[in-house]
């Protein structure tokens, strides 16, 4: 008997000590009035912006704005996006919009938000997302041309924007889906343009010239990187308040269009290195969405603490894509 008893309570030890391993690993989703956050045990991955975010004091208002990620976190805690810096209030952590259009004989812009022209907003939660190892979301956007003028306001994109994070080898692993359906009677020109899309991000603001670079998969950095195409790119940068680094990877999924994408990565000449970067399927050759088409793009985020590893990210990579 004693011996059953000690076989049964190292059992219950054996499945308590797994349940506790389990739990602090546990990926979970909340939504509140403002926000839609991702964790995974105790740890913050990210937050979804629902409602409208205004611009620093003595911004223009017109800067405010929703339907975006802010902050996302490497595994360490360190928040690795930005949101309104001085140069660029319209840069929002993470985030995407077509900027050079033409819509009816007019020029949009859906990026600039100083331009006035058009706009993305959140609109409703679509459905949350819990399943065993990951967890996110869906939400439901438009791209709204002419926002506010009860005259003009037309909704030209609506899209299904999806969100989906779990921990995969000490790194964040964070779909980032996207589908673009032109909604609207027009068709949506996008003329060949340097920048703009179907993802954008913007570094923490200390990140510069002297202490963070991109890394992409062919080897190109912030001196070369510009129009040239890969398969992934890594940004990395100091941390903050402790030693060491953190990058935040876009791996490009080999369905997109225009695969393997151009890239826009800015000089050590622009706002003194600082890292900002978007994938562009339009920066050598413009496109179309005609009205009822849809465009569907599909990236995957890896968050991690340190430097960008080649071998690492190659591998998640083919993981990801399937050889």
């Amino acid at each position: 008997m004693s011996y059953l008893f000690r076989l049964f309570a190292s059992a219950l030890v054996l499945l308590a000590f797994t349940s506790f391993l389990f739990g602090a690993q546990t990926p979970a989703v909340e939504e509140t009035a403002d926000l839609i956050e991702i964790s995974i045990g105790d740890a913050a991955v990210l937050s979804y912006r629902k409602s409208v975010v205004q611009p620093p004091e003595g911004a223009d208002p017109i800067f405010a704005r929703s339907g975006f990620i802010h902050p996302v976190y490497s595994p360490s805690g360190a928040v690795v996006t930005g949101i309104h810096p001085d140069d660029h209030y319209h840069h929002l952590g993470l985030w995407h919009a077509w900027v050079s259009c033409e819509i009816d004989g007019k020029d949009i812009d859906f990026w600039n938000l100083k331009e006035k022209t058009g706009k993305v907003r959140y609109v409703k939660t679509t459905r949350l997302i819990s399943k065993g190892s990951a967890a996110g979301f869906t939400v439901e956007q438009e791209h709204v041309m002419y926002p506010g003028d009860v005259n003009k306001e037309t909704v030209i994109l609506r899209e299904a924007f999806t969100v989906i994070a779990r921990l995969v080898e000490g790194a964040y692993e964070i779909d980032y889906n996207t589908v673009q359906t032109n909604v609207s009677k027009l068709s949506l020109r996008l003329p060949a343009y340097r920048y703009g899309g179907p993802i954008a991000y913007r570094a923490p603001h200390h990140w510069d010239k002297t202490n963070s670079d991109y890394l992409s998969s062919e080897g190109k950095t912030r001196i070369d990187g510009h129009t040239t195409r890969s398969k992934w790119i890594a940004m990395w940068g100091a941390k903050a308040s402790a030693s060491g680094n953190d990058t935040l990877t876009i791996l490009n999924h080999k369905e997109n269009h225009d695969f393997p994408q151009r890239m826009r990565v800015w000089p050590p000449t622009s706002n003194n290195g600082a890292i900002f970067f978007n994938y562009v399927p339009i920066q050598e050759t413009g496109w179309e969405i005609k009205p009822g088409q849809k465009s569907t793009m599909r990236y995957r985020l890896v968050v991690r603490d340190g430097k960008p590893d080649s071998g690492d990210l190659n591998k998640r990579w083919y993981r990801y894509v399937g050889k």
